[in-house]
């Protein structure tokens, strides 16, 4: 096995390492994984919720909370639609939850049995005999264009809330928030569904608070510079940046008039940070007959954040930690928009309890979907992981209690290997209702009947799953060659609906292409398809055959689609000469798993438990930032016992490294015992760092990845390098 360690210039380590002050080891990590621009490596060392986008930055967010608010005031009852899967189950209990909380009418609908994934025309006429008004739809609708049209005759809004890729025919719902609609200008496209879900709820809450909401405001700042003044301008509609403008202007050179700054700043309200200065400025710039309008708010702000207190725009640029992070130079304006936006915040409490409780339903759904782990899921993920840690909401604790969970730390691998999985059962079975009542029932007895029957689905998942897949794996096999080896297949009755992800991701893992899971019901095929992220896009599949689907949507990298059954061959045929095309290396994920790619080599004094701070804080680990993969040389072998139920084909080693004797095991590597190492030898090693639970014990320990002899002429490397 090859190790791969990329070499890394040891001053820019140096340089990031103090910038953010950050341990030097994670420092060589970060850049060893290329994340060197403070944009990325914000949501690598900050939890705090102040670091999330402004909802109001997704594409009609205002429209949608303003026609949640007229239903709260006109008393009228409202339909949430989600899906079946984890992230439709927790975005639906979110909204409904808060909604319910504000003493609205609601009702919820998730798909049940073999009814189709998204909205439904039997759902919105049902909803509308019963003089239903409006449709918030969750984790779907964007490709639901013959529903919302259907809803629009019967006279009930449709607001779509959504993460899936958008077809180029949209619905004509009233709103429709996606951040990967092409009008989008929201900064982070890879949200879940939930983190949709999270955002409206979010929002409604600052509508509901905030005497800002709907309200457009101007932050005006002026700074000399090489004998002229640069005055910048930023226009803020609830807390988000919709416009700004910069101009530099020499003293006496040109009249106001003649900028763009009369016409920016038309009916503004103008707040400023430190009136007298700004006022002599203007005066400077453009003569003593200039009366501009301005409020000054730091007074105001210092009274709430006082750190701030006497402090100039340019002091307190050098403090922020906003600033630190900011791509480019980040100037007097943003320091005065990022100050503004927090003594709001502040003042108004908008980082509830309530507020970080929903974190941990967005954190599950965002974790079972596979969202890339990077900015600002980031934050919602740990944000959640800690609420949850410390007081798991109800239903969800109840849940945790059945799984056996209660006692031990919850880290995203305890929700994606365990929780995910069990709440994903009951859509999978047909019966997502019970998920989401779980979620949301507040009788503590009925939710312990509940945990329990998801508990019991889960367990039938799980049998049901290893039965296909004897059907499943065989029949892709024999199948993979007409599809030019670049495609799995597998197809028929015997495949349950419920279980056609899981089939789909398993033969993308096991015969490493590109694959597809359809179930046959009598007159309807439902297909699941799967690629390795970063490998073969499904997108183009999709729009090649769509005029072959009922419905179809998805991600990138995981979709789905339903289909008449007599269209079925004619796919297989369009989908036999699309594989003729793919460009995926169905030998990528040999060499991938022939090669370690290694993030640093920790020499012996490092590997003690404190090690786990550094772990800890670049956690979690998934989708888009892979676990830490470590080296260390001339570890000695102390102890090796061989485990596993079916011929013991596993080891557990223990390792000396001085100090310390660490615990590790090494799948399948019975037959490397005494060939590449044994008791006593000294041993250089790749890894995982993880910490084992078991017997109610939680312990360190390393997860081996390959192991060799050292060599005499190998030398310790410090941390890192």
């Amino acid at each position: 096995m090859n190790w791969v360690k990329q070499d890394i210039p040891q001053e820019l380590v140096r340089e990031i390492a103090a910038k953010y002050a950050c341990d030097p080891l994670i420092a060589s990590i970060l850049v060893r994984r290329g994340l060197i621009s403070g944009e990325d490596i914000r949501y690598f060392l900050e939890d705090d919720p102040r670091y999330l986008h402004n909802a109001f930055e997704l594409p009609n967010m205002e429209d949608a909370v303003d026609r949640i608010l007229a239903a709260k005031e006109e008393g009228e009852n409202i339909l949430v639609f989600g899906d079946r899967d984890v992230d439709g189950i927790t975005s639906t209990a979110m909204v409904v939850g808060y909604l319910r909380r504000l003493g609205m009418d609601v009702t919820w609908r998730l798909p049940r049995g073999d009814e189709p994934y998204g909205l439904s025309i039997p759902a919105v006429e049902e909803f509308a005999s019963g003089s239903g008004k409006l449709i918030i739809t969750v984790d779907c609708g964007v490709s639901n264009v013959a529903e919302v049209k259907r809803a629009n005759e019967l006279g009930v809004d449709v607001i779509i809330t959504d993460h899936h890729n958008p077809q180029d025919d949209l619905p004509a719902a009233l709103a429709i928030v996606n951040p990967k609609l092409k009008d989008s200008r929201y900064p982070f496209r890879d949200l879940a569904g939930c983190g949709v879900a999270y955002k409206l709820v979010s929002a409604l809450r600052f509508a509901l608070k905030s005497r800002m909401y709907g309200q457009s405001i101007c932050l005006f700042n002026t700074h000399p510079v090489n004998g002229a003044y640069i005055i910048e301008i930023a226009k803020l509609r609830n807390l988000a940046v919709i416009d700004r403008i910069t101009e530099t202007v020499v003293p006496d050179m040109v009249d106001i008039a003649r900028t763009r700054i009369p016409s920016f700043l038309e009916g503004q309200q103008i707040l400023v940070w430190d009136e007298r200065r700004q006022k002599l400025a203007l005066s400077k710039i453009f003569g003593k007959t200039v009366d501009m309008q301005i409020v000054d708010i730091a007074d105001e702000i210092g009274k709430e954040i006082p750190q701030t207190a006497g402090k100039s725009l340019l002091r307190l640029k050098e403090l922020s930690s906003f600033a630190r992070y900011s791509s480019g130079d980040s100037g007097e304006l943003d320091v005065f928009i990022t100050l503004f936006t927090s003594f709001i915040q502040k003042r108004e409490r908008h980082f509830t309890e309530e507020d970080v409780s929903d974190l941990q339903l967005a954190c599950l759904g965002t974790i079972a979907d596979i969202m890339p782990l990077v900015n600002e899921n980031r934050i919602i993920i740990r944000a959640g992981l800690m609420d949850m840690q410390k007081k798991p909401r109800s239903g969800l604790s109840d849940l945790l209690i059945k799984l056996d969970l209660a006692a031990r730390r919850i880290t995203a691998h305890t929700l994606s290997w365990t929780v995910c999985p069990a709440v994903n059962a009951a859509g999978r079975m047909g019966s997502p209702e019970k998920a989401a009542q779980l979620l949301l029932e507040e009788q503590s007895g009925v939710r312990f009947s509940l945990a329990n029957e998801i508990y019991t689905m889960n367990e039938e998942r799980k049998r049901l799953g290893a039965e296909i897949w004897t059907f499943v794996e065989p029949m892709a096999a024999k199948n993979l060659a007409e599809f030019n080896n670049m495609f799995a297949v597998a197809y028929g009755k015997e495949i349950f609906r419920g279980v056609t992800g899981i089939m789909a991701n398993r033969m993308n893992s096991f015969f490493k292409t590109p694959s597809l899971a359809a179930s046959f019901s009598d007159d309807t095929v439902t297909g699941s398809l799967r690629s390795a992220r970063g490998g073969y896009d499904l997108t183009p599949l999709l729009d090649q055959c769509a005029d072959l689907f009922i419905d179809r949507g998805g991600h990138d990298h995981a979709a789905g689609f339903s289909m008449d059954k007599r269209y079925w061959e004619p796919f297989l045929e369009r989908l036999k000469t699309i594989a003729q095309t793919i460009e995926y290396s169905t030998h990528g994920a040999d060499v991938q798993d022939s090669t370690v790619t290694v993030d640093a080599e920790l020499p012996l004094s490092y590997l003690t438990p404190d090690i786990f701070k550094v772990i800890d804080r670049l956690e979690p680990f998934g989708a888009g930032n892979d676990q830490l993969t470590f080296i260390t040389r001339k570890m000695k072998v102390q102890d090796i016992q061989f485990i596993g139920k079916n011929g013991a084909n596993h080891v557990r080693i223990t390792l000396d490294t001085g100090k310390y004797k660490w615990p590790a095991v090494y799948w399948n590597a019975a037959e490397r015992v005494k060939r590449d190492f044994d008791v006593n030898d000294a041993v250089d090693a790749a890894f995982h760092l993880n910490r084992n639970w078991y017997n109610g014990m939680e312990t360190p320990q390393m997860v081996l990845l390959d192991v060799k002899r050292s060599e005499k002429q190998h030398r310790t490397a410090p941390a890192g390098a």
